[in-house]
């Protein structure tokens, strides 16, 4: 087992280790990223003032769809403790911590997105990872997470009233569950790639491309 302790972000895991192992490689070991372009600015306009209106609220006042908790907090950011038999942590930021009546809290990354079925399993590592570090904390107190899942907005229709364009997002629910034993398997093998020999360049990697004509000029 390694004794270096890499860093891994939930956000990269359903897209850039995805897809380019040899990119990724380079981000986690040598801090080396690809160049991206910024959000546009609406999608976070909109991501801040959804999640920040929810705040103190019971999600159901939302809609009778979602599940029946109260958002505690939002944009939280957790850290884990060292995962067994790897030299990999789990650090990030989550959307939104909502506390069930129970006492223990649905976890919930909100998208400002299409819905669709396929998402389940695109974000479920990702969703997995940030319920690690909440429920495996490097110092705050653990958090038992007995739900987690993804809220989507997506614009429906538009109305104009007294000059001003309203949209409408009705809210989706995607319920994500989550399997710790696959979980752990999967940053172990994440653990054995970042301590091997560098992977090759992505075929189908953009920026790999790009490198490698440069190169040949």
């Amino acid at each position: 087992m390694t004794q270096i302790k890499y860093k891994l972000s939930p956000s990269d895991f359903a897209y850039l280790y995805e897809e380019c192992k040899h990119c990724y490689y380079l981000k986690i070991k040598y801090g080396i990223t690809q160049p991206s372009m910024p959000m546009p600015g609406v999608f976070s306009a909109l991501n801040t003032r959804i999640q920040g209106s929810l705040v103190g609220k019971n999600l159901q006042t939302l809609s009778g769809t979602l599940p029946d908790c109260q958002v505690a907090s939002q944009e939280g950011f957790v850290e884990s403790t060292t995962v067994p038999n790897t030299g990999c942590f789990i650090k990030g930021k989550y959307d939104l911590l909502c506390k069930n009546s129970d006492e223990t809290y649905t976890l919930v990354d909100l998208k400002i997105s299409q819905p669709g079925e396929d998402k389940i399993e695109k974000y479920r590592t990702q969703l997995t990872a940030y319920k690690y570090a909440i429920e495996n904390p490097k110092q705050a107190k653990p958090i038992k997470i007995s739900k987690m899942g993804l809220l989507i907005f997506y614009p429906d229709t538009v109305k104009f009233e007294n000059g001003i364009a309203r949209l409408d997002f009705p809210p989706k629910w995607l319920e994500v569950t989550s399997n710790e034993d696959t979980f752990l398997d999967f940053i172990k093998k994440i653990d054995v790639l970042l301590n091997g020999p560098i992977p090759e360049e992505g075929p189908a990697c953009k920026w790999c491309q790009y490198i490698k004509e440069v190169g040949k000029m």
